[in-house]
């Protein structure tokens, strides 16, 4: 049955499930947000032993998931691939060695001896969570304000800045798109470390990181509110009928009013994260959040990149050259490939089934004082 499908239709399945996997590590990124929390929130070893180790049982899912990303891109749209991590490298090198860093300082901040101390490592974590964070918020954000790339007639990939990739942190719709998911992270590491630890005699440790969930979603408004005014305003960029990309303008209004179901999404999504924020910061006893706050992140990171990819939309524009504009059409595998993927895509429920329960088992109970004073693992 699935090889009987048309290669058009394969794209758009691809194009689906790459984006799912990109806002499920939207949601798995409380753990770099609850690692900038860090100082923030936690007054003392104890409290900050908690943080870490509450984190630590986490972060290799952040990770892993981002490698998923990078590898369902990489299988279903090679041309993306080649282009962005060919062309663009300094930015993927450098959030590349943001979660380098990171995994070297879970499993050396505590190591007896260690030569850079305690603090180094947590300054990594910090570094992790905002840099890395706002990197990859700013290259989401080319999907909508385009790249500085050109390809030949062979597909060989041209940069037209020295900064390769760099400059996309110098546009403010990006920058802004960056510092919105690394608060939104931060949102999410509050409402996870509430929903984790049990914080029996810190009764003030929890209401720090119940404050801290309000005053992040403040700081985050203002990015948001600018992010969302420059996709309804903005011109961006189109496929008309003979194939040729141009600048049309409300292009992502556009898209949203042509997709009710995407606006749908954008709009519950973003009431999900709200109402776990709600829920967090001013119910005493709320734990839930998390759920509430990461199903919002996932529906509003779906909106995002069905936004960018489909109804005739280039997903990786190029500003240097329209027409090396890469789509979901041009810049994916082959019929033979993407049927052969989706077979194997089959296995996913299974996978997704087995996180969740391995997810259960760890959080089958809090993080408490005990735990960390009887074996402080990170």
């Amino acid at each position: 049955m699935i090889g009987s499908l048309d290669t058009a239709l394969l794209q758009q399945i691809w194009w689906i499930l790459a984006s799912v996997v990109g806002s499920l590590f939207l949601f798995l990124t409380f753990v770099q947000g609850g690692q900038t929390l860090l100082w923030q929130v936690a007054k003392d070893e104890t409290e900050k032993s908690l943080v870490i180790n509450s984190l630590g049982t986490k972060w290799e899912l952040t990770f892993t998931t981002l490698v998923l990303f990078g590898g369902a891109l990489f299988a279903a749209f090679p041309k993306f691939y080649a282009t962005s991590f060919g062309g663009a490298y300094w930015v993927w090198v450098l959030i590349l060695f943001t979660f380098i860093v990171q995994a070297v300082s879970y499993e050396y901040r505590k190591k007896p001896n260690n030569v850079l101390g305690a603090k180094t490592y947590e300054v990594f974590l910090f570094i992790n969570g905002s840099v890395g964070i706002l990197l990859i918020g700013a290259a989401v954000g080319t999907f909508f304000t385009g790249s500085n790339f050109v390809l030949d007639d062979f597909n060989r990939v041209s940069w037209t800045t020295p900064f390769r990739g760099l400059e996309a942190a110098f546009s403010l719709f990006n920058l802004s798109m960056g510092l919105f998911l690394v608060f939104n992270a931060r949102v999410l590491g509050t409402m996870y470390l509430i929903n984790n630890i049990d914080f029996a005699g810190l009764p003030e440790f929890e209401m720090r990181l119940r404050k801290a969930c309000f005053t992040n979603l403040i700081c985050a408004l203002p990015f948001l509110l600018y992010v969302l005014g420059g996709l309804l305003l903005m011109d961006g960029f189109g496929i008309n009928e003979t194939g040729v990309v141009e600048m049309v303008p409300y292009k992502y209004l556009g898209n949203l009013l042509a997709m009710p179901i995407v606006l749908v999404l954008l709009v519950v999504g973003l009431l999900l994260v709200v109402g776990g924020v709600g829920i967090t910061a001013f119910k005493d006893e709320g734990r839930s959040g998390i759920w509430f706050g990461g199903l919002g992140t996932v529906l509003v990171g779906l909106a995002v990149f069905f936004t960018a990819g489909f109804n005739n939309t280039p997903f990786y524009p190029s500003k240097a050259d329209l027409s090396s504009s890469l789509s979901i059409y041009n810049a994916s595998s082959s019929h033979f490939t993407l049927t052969a993927m989706t077979y194997v895509a089959l296995v996913i429920p299974f996978v997704l089934a087995y996180i969740v329960y391995v997810w259960w088992q760890m959080n089958a109970r809090q993080l408490s004082v005990a735990d960390i004073t009887n074996n402080k693992a990170y």
